[in-house]
């Protein structure tokens, strides 16, 4: 099909092989790329019940048909396989300009199942993969092992311009299961432990490059469009915004309205907001708009810290959520020590997000007097320590590397713990923002924003955020058309500008078949329904769909609250449109 390379690279690391296979239209028409894609050969090829760090795991590395052309947003990859964090349904997606050199290679999919017998470095190439010893590698900071990758293993052919790698950090190598894969320094496949899958299978980094382009249905029309489209937007408020101050725009609006969880989850705000938000970042620091291959948005924070202890650390970042992370739940309250800690997590390959969330966790615990560790709110020093030990399986992070059920657990702190399947939310409020709770605890990776993005009508005022009513019907269609950009590996912060009309009318100029609203609905709910099953056949419960009692118990200081009621309103809601059961099981094919 046009817009798809219609190839599957399998890599076998046991046996040091690689065999190519042909994608049929009928499977791309059925779930177009990336996702839709990704999630059928987890159903088809990973074993039932399968140990998340155990060889049979597949691993899926994948691009989508608006990654390395000329349109707009599709520098990115997702990476696909069963989380160790949370037994369930694994997607993380990064961008940058390594994607680029993963789409050049020529595959749409890339497919890693078995254990290398030592650590490697694989290279992929549009003829297949070469496999290098990396064992001096091994123990590397995430960035130090990306950039060795790249210099020693890149094959010297000048047909090969795009080049780029992935890599893990030491976190990865120990599996810690909330480990990241990162590229391009900075950018990260950051949640859900897929780094840990990548170093179970003792990959310290994959180098990818070629030469191959997708070849579109409509040339000139794609590049029409994609002219089009920049002029149309490039001056919109969203990607003013954006370019301007990045996701740390995020801090104030969030403090505002009261949604931002601050001290482990007990406020939705916190008094030191105005030290740690976007405008103290810009005006305390040089820091500069990044942009990822192909994006006028430029969302990205490319930084110098200018004062303080950690002056002169380079980072692109922090995003909101490790401000969140950090700042809110831990109380830190100066950016450039959230920044360093960022830093830290980066280096080491660890999710900003769930590291946040744990040592929020244990201050939280500390506070109560039900643990005597020493780590208080506020501590950077005992986080900074606290990270490295999680990442080197050290003392009480051995326990913490495991993520926040067996942890909580280990000390009795299951009351205290805020997680869905095992993946701790991002900094939205759900006792603010309702629809947000209905996004964590329907996702099928865990407590995560990026599913919906819901947050985005709710503080637009597209839908009050204290309703329930018509909540899940509205949730539902954001979802969809974000399941269409994850089958074509967009950028999340394009989703105003990729309505449902523009993908009607870019799509057959990519693949030459024409597309509706509905047919494109239908795709997406089917992909819905797909991940489903993976997780049901996982062993998802259906009281696994549920938000943790405490934020239903306890409102927030200023009252507000999300009830059990509500919650099983707009739950049962959802399922009904989804066209699933009560419990959420989908009916029989």
């Amino acid at each position: 099909m046009f817009g798809f390379y219609n190839r599957l690279l399998t890599v076998d690391l046991s046996r040091q092989e690689f065999r190519i296979e042909e994608l049929p239209d009928t499977l791309i028409t059925e779930c177009l790329g990336g996702k839709g894609i990704a999630t059928r050969l987890l159903l088809d090829r990973n074993p039932v019940g399968v140990d998340p760090l155990a060889p049979d795991n597949h691993l899926i590395v994948a691009t989508g048909p608006f990654c390395g052309g000329t349109l707009w947003g599709g520098s990115r990859y997702g990476v696909y396989t069963k989380s160790p964090l949370t037994g369930l349904y694994a997607e993380s997606y990064s961008g940058g300009k390594v994607p680029e050199a993963i789409d050049a290679a020529g595959f749409d999919a890339i497919l890693f199942v078995g254990r290398a017998v030592q650590p490697t470095v694989v290279s992929i190439h549009p003829d297949g993969a070469l496999f290098h010893d990396a064992g001096d590698l091994w123990g590397m900071d995430s960035i130090e092992a990306e950039g060795e990758a790249l210099a020693r293993f890149a094959i010297a052919d000048d047909r090969f311009r795009k080049k780029g790698a992935i890599s893990i950090g030491p976190a990865g190598e120990k599996m810690v299961r909330f480990a990241l894969i990162a590229n391009d320094k900075w950018r990260c496949a950051g949640r859900t432990g897929v780094g840990a899958v990548l170093g179970s299978k003792q990959v310290k980094a994959v180098v990818f490059q070629g030469d191959r382009r997708r070849q579109y249905a409509d040339p000139e029309g794609v590049a029409e469009y994609a002219k089009a489209f920049s002029q149309a937007n490039m001056q919109h408020p969203g990607v003013k915004a954006y370019r301007a101050m990045g996701t740390t725009m995020m801090v104030s609006l969030m403090n505002k309205v009261g949604a931002f969880p601050a001290k482990y989850w007990n406020q939705g705000d916190c008094e030191h907001w105005e030290q740690i938000n976007g405008e103290t970042y810009h005006a305390e620091h040089e820091v500069k708009p990044h942009a990822c291959a192909k994006c006028f948005m430029a969302c990205g924070r490319l930084t110098k810290i200018k004062k303080g202890r950690h002056a002169d650390l380079k980072i692109e970042g922090p995003e909101y959520e490790t401000i969140y992370a950090f700042g809110g739940l831990c109380m830190v309250k100066d950016i450039a020590e959230i920044a360093h800690l960022n830093d830290l997590c980066d280096r080491l390959g660890m999710d900003t997000i769930t590291a946040g969330n744990l040592c929020g966790l244990l201050m939280e615990a500390e506070e109560q007097g039900r643990i005597s560790l020493g780590i208080n709110y506020g501590d950077v020093d005992a986080i900074a320590d606290l990270l490295r030990q999680i990442a080197a399986r050290e003392g009480i992070g051995a326990i913490l590397a495991d993520g926040i059920r067996p942890a909580a657990a280990h000390w009795g702190l299951e009351d205290l713990a805020i997680h869905v399947k095992g993946l701790e939310p991002a900094g939205y409020e759900p006792r603010v923002l309702k629809g947000m709770g209905l996004t964590f605890a329907t996702s099928p990776r865990g407590a995560c924003h990026l599913r919906t993005t819901f947050y985005k009508p709710e503080l637009a005022g597209i839908i009050a955020p204290d309703i329930t009513e018509g909540k899940a019907a509205l949730l539902t269609d954001y979802e969809d058309r974000l399941n269409i950009f994850d089958t074509m590996v967009l950028c999340r912060f394009y989703r105003d500008l990729y309505t449902w009309d523009e993908l009607v009318k870019v799509l057959p100029l990519v693949t030459g078949t024409a597309v509706t609203r509905e047919s494109l609905g239908a795709i997406a709910a089917h992909i819905a329904t797909l991940t489903r099953r993976f997780n049901l056949r996982e062993g998802l419960r259906p009281e696994d769909d549920r938000l943790p009692a405490r934020l239903h118990k306890k409102a927030l200081p200023d009252g507000r609250a999300l009830s059990v009621e509500e919650m099983e309103f707009m739950l049962h809601e959802y399922y009904h449109l989804r066209g699933w059961d009560s419990q959420g099981i989908p009916a029989e094919n």
